[in-house]
């Protein structure tokens, strides 16, 4: 059964424990969010250090992976959803094994994925490449590390039945063991240290696999480990998962649009803006990291709390996440504002990106105040099991929000401010969204059922 330390009853609904219980459990998981992006830019430098070329290969190939690795996010936050709700409920092993299930899921896709991207691996990298030769370079990076998916995928099931049962510690430790493996590869094959061989930028490739291997490998023994009985697949229940995770995916293309179409409206206003356009979204992506490792933690305990029947718990989880993610947003706000110019200067040693990136700043640290609340909210309501909610809100978001503030940016040359105008329509509209339905109490329903499907025990009756 559950331990009262894990889920408090409903007479211990004190908003400042359950924020201390809060970043008891963000912050093992930012460590885990920031290593691959830190990763990547140990391996961009290094590549960089054999020149442009690799590393403007690197570029081509390593988008593919993340676009596809973001699209499978909800192996991730659906197992959490799913395992947090049996975990709440006293039922740790069959919260365990919905990550059998999920694992299942992952290696299927991945294989499905693997096959797709090597037969088209040529024209995606000539369309993605202008230079033939950058192509071909991304083509034999891609060759090789395109198996490395069915890893993330399974590494990504590991994290969310991990997640579900409060499980925080063992993530870290592989993940650390993965990019630590990786990031020596990398130093080692890419230049040919000592005895090794020169590999160049195929070495990248092969150090990415073999941190991606030893990774996977870590989350299939831990499951092997933990499950209590069979691990062949179950049918309905795979299907439970992926009806979670259509709405996931959904939900995470119409990000990835958005964000595309803003790349085309720094693009157009010229060289410089979209120089600190892309400084902008690099800034955007370390916030997004500490904003995400809070809905992630409200992912985890709104699950358990909701699968042991603890509305009050609920709803006094929603109270906490509000005050956290809002002092975090002012935080990083405050900070955005009072070195918008130092940061600037320090990103770029150009004057006029250095102007434009400013632009850029005032406009995220507007945003980050209200984005720092959709997280949290988001977090909630992913844990709650409430997918199809968000996906519907956030396409209509960035439908009747995003993309028109960026059409007009780009005909009336906005430039960046134009874009910060769109994402704060965007962030504004979900936040009114997610607002409203905390508010109310169609999130709020109690058990180990996930609204989105049924659980395993139903799927086995």
């Amino acid at each position: 059964m559950t331990s009262s330390a894990e889920v408090p009853d409903d007479r211990s609904v004190g908003v400042g424990r359950l924020g201390r219980r809060l970043w008891s459990i963000a912050l093992p998981v930012l460590p885990v969010l920031a290593a691959e992006p830190l990763y990547l830019l140990v391996d961009g430098i290094v590549v960089g250090r054999q020149g442009a070329g690799d590393l403007a290969a690197l570029g081509v190939g390593a988008l593919v992976l993340l676009v596809l690795g973001t699209q499978m996010n909800f192996l991730s936050y659906g197992t959490t959803a799913r395992a947090a709700r049996l975990h709440g409920a006293g039922r740790r092993a069959d919260a365990v094994a919905e990550g059998v299930q999920a694992t299942w899921i992952a290696l299927s896709v991945g294989l499905v994925v693997v096959g797709t991207v090597s037969a088209l691996m040529g024209p995606l990298t000539r369309v993605l490449a202008a230079d033939a030769q950058v192509a071909a370079d991304a083509s034999a990076w891609l060759r090789v590390a395109v198996w490395g998916i069915p890893c993330i995928l399974v590494a990504s099931a590991g994290h969310g039945w991990m997640r579900g049962v409060q499980r925080f510690r063992t993530p870290l430790v592989l993940v650390g063991v993965g990019i630590g493996l990786s990031t020596l590869g990398c130093v080692v094959l890419v230049p040919g240290l000592g005895p090794a061989p020169s590999l160049g930028l195929v070495g990248s490739a092969w150090s990415n696999l073999a941190g991606q291997v030893v990774m996977a490998g870590g989350f299939l023994a831990a499951l092997v480990l933990e499950h209590e009985g069979s691990l062949r697949p179950r049918v309905t229940v795979i299907v439970s998962q992926l009806r979670l995770g259509v709405d996931l995916v959904i939900r995470t293309a119409s990000f990835q649009v958005t964000f595309a179409v803003a790349t085309t409206a720094a693009a157009a206003a010229g060289v410089e803006s979209l120089a600190a356009h892309h400084l902008a979204q690099q800034m955007w992506a370390l916030y997004a990291l500490l904003l995400d490792s809070v809905a992630i933690a409200a992912q985890s305990l709104v699950g358990a709390a909701l699968g042991a029947g603890l509305a009050a718990q609920g709803r006094a989880l929603v109270r906490a996440v509000v005050l956290w993610s809002l002092g975090l947003g002012v935080a990083l706000a405050l900070l955005t504002t009072v070195f918008r110019s130092p940061m600037s200067a320090l990103l770029s040693g150009d004057a006029q990106v250095a102007d434009r990136l400013v632009v850029a700043l005032l406009g995220m640290a507007v945003v980050v105040v209200p984005a720092a609340l959709v997280f949290g909210l988001d977090g909630v309501l992913l844990g709650a099991g409430d997918a199809a909610f968000l996906r519907t809100t956030t396409v209509l978001a960035a439908l009747l929000g995003f993309l028109p503030v960026l059409l007009a940016t780009r005909h009336y040359g906005w430039g960046l401010a134009g874009i910060w105008w769109g994402m704060g329509a965007f962030v504004a509209l979900r936040l009114v969204a997610v607002a409203s339905r905390v508010r109310g109490d169609r999130w709020l329903v109690l058990g180990a059922e996930t609204p989105s499907g049924p659980t395993r025990e139903q799927a086995t009756a």
